[in-house]
């Protein structure tokens, strides 16, 4: 019985040291607009050397970005012709590219592509409905921008539904403005009968970008499968974690990239999958999925030198049974993060139905659970934490910088607050008002420098 009152221990620890100070302190906050507060979806936040941006929809549900240059606290909203249902899916995101054009894309699940651009560089009041290719855009969701490995600016989305989508990636051209296919074939392809959720890419800490996914059959989320990887230099040439050639399009009979063959209603979930490198840039994934009794277990893989090592990190007791479509709320179980806590100790940060929040620490080298908790230092200044609503269930946003402020000892995030998703189904009312949304300045503490 002692693993299971080391997974009880580690439970009823907490996620950080309630006196502990934390890593970085509030500097003030501007705020920005009032925002649409009865479901969960994303907004972004960008932020450059002159300027800052933000994407969101207002209290009217109208997709708008607001501007301000960075030595003045005035903002300039700019409203597009677009407006959000109750779709958690549809997040808006954007990217300035190296002329200094801002480019916005958002608000769809299986939609016609949406799509802006500025005619005028850092003049949010020139943003116009833009193409791309014209091709396999009438079913778009997932839109993200991102960098290749010399900094050109890459546009992925999915094209299709849960359980039959591939995955398309554009690259950009500034000198000409047009978007062509950056891959002949698609990234993903589900053949008609699944598609892949993936996380990523993302660019490591050995240069290469990473990918980590599950596969889906149905629309319904108890349906995800077979959490795999890859890996590639250059967004065009893919392998496996152990240097195996993988051809476009990534399938499912690609066994070389699985990372555990979870089976259909086997306790994976989308986005439920957290990556961190190891002191060696070797990829580890940390997630859950169900034992052979059914009962559901946070498991970390590390690729080993002749495959995934896996460790299973909890001995639950409780069962965890989840299913349904759309933007779910909270199933029963989360990977909440999955972090450097300190030298040579990792942190999963959980939350569970029956359990509550924790963090479970884990031995960098062996991956086992240690003994000796460590007081894992907050990031974010507890006054950020406060939830102003009184309107029951309502509860803090937030949105991570996706641009480079220049400042080493600062940074910023956008927060307001909402109600969480709702399988995208409208809500009866009542509705919480509208809340405010705010971009918050924080500086790290003397006491904390740079690792």
């Amino acid at each position: 019985m002692k693993p299971l009152l080391i997974a009880i221990t580690l439970l009823a620890a907490p996620v950080a040291g309630a006196d502990v100070p934390a890593k970085y302190e509030h500097a003030g906050s501007i705020e920005i607009a009032e925002v649409v507060s009865d479901f969960r979806v994303g907004f972004s936040l960008l932020t450059t050397r002159s300027h800052q941006y933000a994407a969101y929809y207002d209290a009217e549900r109208r997709m708008t970005v607001s501007a301000r240059e960075r030595d003045t606290r005035d903002w300039i909203h700019q409203p597009l012709p677009s407006e959000v249902g109750w779709n958690s899916h549809n997040s808006v995101t954007m990217v300035v590219d190296a002329d200094g054009h801002l480019h916005v894309s958002g608000n769809m699940h299986a939609d016609p592509l949406v799509y802006f651009r500025t005619e005028t560089p850092g003049d949010i009041t020139t943003l116009r409905p833009a193409t791309m290719t014209g091709e396999l855009e009438n079913r778009v969701t997932y839109p993200r921008f991102f960098e290749d490995q010399d900094g050109r600016l890459v546009f992925s989305y999915r094209h299709g539904g849960s359980g039959d989508g591939i995955n398309i990636y554009n690259r950009y051209d500034p000198a000409t403005r047009t978007w062509s296919r950056l891959l002949d074939e698609p990234l993903f392809d589900g053949e008609g009968l699944r598609n892949a959720y993936p996380r990523g890419p993302v660019r490591g800490p050995d240069g290469m970008f990473h990918v980590h996914w599950v596969w889906r059959h149905t629309p319904c989320c108890a349906t995800n499968h077979h959490l795999s990887y890859a890996r590639s230099p250059d967004l065009v040439h893919w392998e496996s974690a152990f240097g195996e050639r993988v051809e476009l399009p990534i399938r499912f009979d690609h066994r070389e990239l699985v990372v555990d063959a979870a089976p259909s209603g086997g306790g994976l979930i989308n986005g439920g999958h957290r990556l961190l490198f190891d002191s060696e840039n070797r990829p580890q994934i940390a997630y859950h999925r169900a034992d052979g009794d059914g009962i559901m277990q946070i498991h970390v893989a590390r690729a080993g030198t002749d495959g995934w090592d896996h460790r299973v990190l909890t001995d639950w007791r409780m069962p965890v049974h989840f299913s349904g479509r759309g933007s779910m709320p909270f199933i029963g179980i989360a990977i909440r993060d999955f972090r450097k806590v300190a030298p040579g100790v990792l942190g999963i940060s959980y939350r569970h139905k029956h359990y509550g929040r924790g963090m479970i620490q884990i031995d960098a080298s062996s991956l086992k659970p240690v003994e000796d908790e460590v007081v894992v230092t907050p990031t974010m200044p507890r006054e950020l934490s406060r939830v102003d609503s009184d309107f029951p269930g309502i509860g803090i946003r937030r949105a991570h910088d996706l641009g480079d402020p220049g400042e080493e000892d600062a940074r910023y995030i956008l927060q307001w607050e909402s109600l969480g998703p709702n399988q995208d189904q409208a809500r009866p009312q009542p509705h919480p008002e509208p809340s405010m949304l705010r971009v918050h300045r924080l500086e790290r503490r003397a006491d904390h420098p740079r690792s």
